[in-house]
């Protein structure tokens, strides 16, 4: 596959991803400026469920767009939620404040939290089978990868450059202007991303006979889906539990401002640790499914994550140093981007390719809606409920062995692997 085929997959996937982690990190802010809340914890709370409302319009995004990519083609459906998440964040990103136009603020906020939902919603099925499809048989897992590192790279690029807006911007210059700036920057990409988009080829029906999926061998027919319902559940709770590790993740920022007491560049700093270290979790998981086979990089990483996170946790809350922080919180999101990676290669290596789009966008969206929308407002209510800093990790643990529990049960579906049978 080129290299220009798959940025123009992946550039518009790390654009969709970097606007929407975006206001995660921002929270704080955004709650100041759209919700007149009595006091900080209710303004943040508001902001966090203003983020989870994103979420409700994810499943009907994946249902839509990804039937749409199954019945007309990948690049049509990529190209429509690509257009449709920059107009999305230009417009979330303009909103004026609540001081400026009053009720109105908040009620725009939701409207484009929902576009953006249901855009995000129908772009990964359709980009996941678009690069399973192309990529080379033995590679697949490898070129998949490209679709989390490139997630991952919009992660950390919104920490370098919220990082450097908190080191060189004051706190009420961040409230009235940072966080659209980031936003902003994210959509002068949103021409080129078109551009790469409608210029790849189609691989809808070109790719017929690319992949062929377990079910045929052993006699079952393979377009039935009903016949890949144990592995949709298992899918759905592994994706379940990496969600709630990617955005237990992603509110450390505000974990470290809130709850730590930490200074807003360490805080935001978290965000570059946990982008770099990432991305190369995300290419090892992929490099490494491909010669081994999918299900030992999700267990072996799996199990470590499990028994890791409490501790982990226990070290930032008694020790509340930078090197702690950073070094806890960089070894959990290397642990669960290596164990989650394989779960999505599986599920498209082994749904039919008439329903591969839409189940695909289906189960991660639901994952993603009902655990990435719950997540953070969870967490918050639990540290207001408990007054204990280890209730993220209570909750993450407990995650994390639901999703192995899920990962024993998944087969093997490597090509390398299945021939070697």
């Amino acid at each position: 596959m080129p290299w220009k085929h798959v940025a123009g997959v992946t550039v518009g996937n790390a654009l969709e991803f970097y606007d929407f982690v975006t206001y995660s990190f921002f929270s704080v802010y955004i709650g100041r400026a759209f919700f007149p809340a009595q006091s900080e914890s209710t303004k943040l709370f508001l902001s966090l469920a203003t983020f989870g409302v994103g979420f409700l319009t994810r499943p009907i995004g994946a249902i839509v767009i990804g039937r749409w990519a199954d019945r007309a083609g990948r690049r049509p459906a990529m190209i429509f939620s690509f257009a449709a998440m920059g107009a999305g964040i230009v417009g979330l990103s303009l909103t004026p404040s609540y001081a400026r136009i009053g009720i109105l603020a908040p009620v725009l906020v939701i409207c484009f939290r929902l576009l953006q939902g249901f855009a995000l919603g129908g772009n990964v099925g359709p980009a996941t089978a678009y690069m399973v499809e192309a990529a080379p048989p033995l590679k697949r897992g490898f070129y998949a990868s490209m679709q989390a590192a490139s997630q991952d790279a919009a992660v950390l690029l919104a920490g370098i450059i919220a990082t450097a807006l908190a080191t060189i911007l004051t706190a009420q210059q961040m409230q009235d202007w940072g966080w659209r700036a980031t936003m902003l920057a994210g959509a002068a990409i949103v021409p080129f991303g078109l551009a790469l988009r409608r210029n790849l080829p189609e691989t809808l029906h070109a790719a017929a006979d690319a992949i062929e999926p377990p079910a045929i061998a052993s006699g079952r027919n393979p377009s039935a889906i009903a016949g890949h319902l144990p592995l949709i559940v298992s899918g759905l709770l592994i994706l379940a539990a990496t969600t709630i590790a990617a955005y237990t993740t992603d509110y450390m920022t505000t974990y470290a401002l809130t709850t730590l007491h930490l200074e807003a560049r360490i805080a935001f700093g978290v965000i570059i640790v946990v982008g770099i270290v990432s991305i190369a979790a995300d290419v090892a998981s992929g490099l490494l499914s491909d010669r081994f086979g999918r299900r030992p990089v999700m267990l072996i990483p799996g199990l470590i994550m499990m028994v890791s996170v409490l501790p982990a946790f226990h070290i930032i809350g008694a020790e509340r140093t930078t090197f702690a922080f950073y070094a806890a919180i960089g070894w959990l999101a290397a642990l669960y981007n290596l164990a989650g990676g394989p779960i999505i290669v599986v599920l498209a290596e082994t749904l039919p390719q008439s329903v591969r789009a839409g189940a695909i966008s289906t189960v991660y969206a639901f994952a993603i809606a009902i655990f990435g929308g719950s997540t953070q407002v969870t967490i918050q209510w639990l540290l207001g409920v408990t007054g204990n800093p280890l209730a993220p990790g209570w909750y993450w643990t407990f995650a994390a062995v639901i999703g192995f529990a899920a990962m024993l049960s998944v087969r093997e579906s490597a090509p390398i692997k299945r021939r070697a049978r």
